[in-house]
C-alpha cells in the first residue's frame, strides 16, 4: 500500500510519502521536514561557524540518509505565506496568501493533489496557520 504522512507542529512540517516495496519499488518514499525559524547555520549538517556550540544530530542523520539542499532559497519566509508557496509551488502573489493565516486561491495547484494522482496515500498532522482546508490529504489534523 502507498501512504504518505505530513506533520507540522510548533513550527514544523513534515511530509512522508510512501509506497510499498511490492507495489511501486521504483518510486521513493518521501519525507519532507519543514521547520521555522531555521536558518543554515543552525543545523550541524551545513558545517557553519556555529559547527562547535549546534548538536542537531537527527537532522544531521537525514541530511547524511537523504538529501541535503546546498542551494536554495525561499519565495517567502513568512510561515503561512510560506506553506502556501510550498503546497502550491506558487508565488504569493498567485496563490492568494499575502499574509499570516490566509487562503489559498481555489484555482492554485496542490503538490499533495498531485501525488494523490501518482498513487501516493498523504496525510498532514499539526501547524497549519491557513484559513484553507487542506486539500489533496487522505486524513490531516492540523491546528
Amino acid at each position: 500500500m502507498k501512504s504518505a504522512f505530513v506533520y507540522f507542529t510548533a513550527g514544523v512540517t513534515a511530509f512522508l510519502f510512501t509506497f510499498s516495496a511490492s507495489a511501486q519499488p521504483s518510486k521513493p518514499n518521501i519525507l519532507f521536514i519543514m521547520a521555522d525559524d531555521h536558518a543554515s547555520e543552525a543545523i550541524g549538517a551545513y558545517d557553519s561557524w556555529l559547527k562547535e556550540y549546534i548538536w542537531t544530530p537527527t537532522i544531521d542523520q537525514l541530511a547524511r540518509e537523504g538529501i541535503l539542499f546546498k542551494n536554495f532559497c525561499v519565495s517567502n519566509s513568512i510561515c503561512s505565506p510560506s506553506r502556501a508557496c510550498i503546497l502550491t509551488g506558487q508565488y504569493s502573489h498567485k496563490n492568494g496568501v499575502l499574509g499570516l493565516n490566509g487562503s489559498i486561491n481555489e484555482s492554485s495547484p496542490w503538490f499533495s493533489v498531485e501525488l494523490q494522482k501518482a498513487g501516493y496515500q498523504t496525510a498532514v498532522f499539526g501547524k497549519w496557520h491557513l484559513k484553507s482546508r487542506p486539500k489533496g490529504f487522505d486524513q490531516f489534523k492540523v491546528y
